[in-house]
């Protein structure tokens, strides 16, 4: 081997190590910027010190390794344990929800501010918030909870039938 090679082969190698390194480690591209700098450098030397053909063999060598690399790396990374491959359920025992809001199913409350269709009743003595399917409800309506989803209380007027779902 040639021993003017010896230092662009070097920093190509180098070049790929820190692309696999900016594929795992978060930098915002400050080791991308190194690695065009550790590229551009090699190729520099081969152009000027060894040879044109050397040069252009370099370069072709890049533009078909480093996308590979980028392709494989991302493709590693998808399968590894830095990845979140879990879903989050119930069946897991995962709620977004508190178990405490569930019981408010059926209760009754009053309005303490308009509901248009958000605003704050009291249900079993506290003061929660809560939304309507839309309707506007004045200030001091009697209300029933109809349904829980997520962290979101949903109301209707207590003397009105509950509305069928879209």
């Amino acid at each position: 081997m040639n021993d003017s090679l010896f230092l662009p082969i070097i920093l190509q190698l180098a070049g790929v190590v820190v692309i696999i390194a900016e594929i795992i480690i978060p930098s915002g591209g400050i080791l991308s910027i190194v690695a065009i700098g550790v590229f551009g450098y090699s190729l520099f030397i081969v152009f000027n010190e060894i040879s044109m053909t050397i040069g252009f063999s370099f370069v072709a060598a890049d533009l078909i390794l480093i996308p590979v690399l980028v392709i494989v790396g991302l493709k590693l990374l998808a399968r590894s344990p830095a990845t979140l491959r879990k879903t989050l359920s119930r069946k897991e025992g995962v709620s977004s929800q508190s178990s405490e809001l569930e019981s408010y199913v059926g209760t009754q409350g009053n309005a303490v501010t308009d509901l248009r269709p958000a605003g704050i009743a009291v249900i079993n003595g506290k003061r929660v918030d809560v939304v309507t399917r839309g309707e506007y409800l004045d200030k001091d309506s009697a209300i029933i909870v109809t349904a829980v989803t997520g962290n979101q209380i949903i109301v209707r007027k207590k003397d009105e039938p509950e509305r069928e779902e879209l």
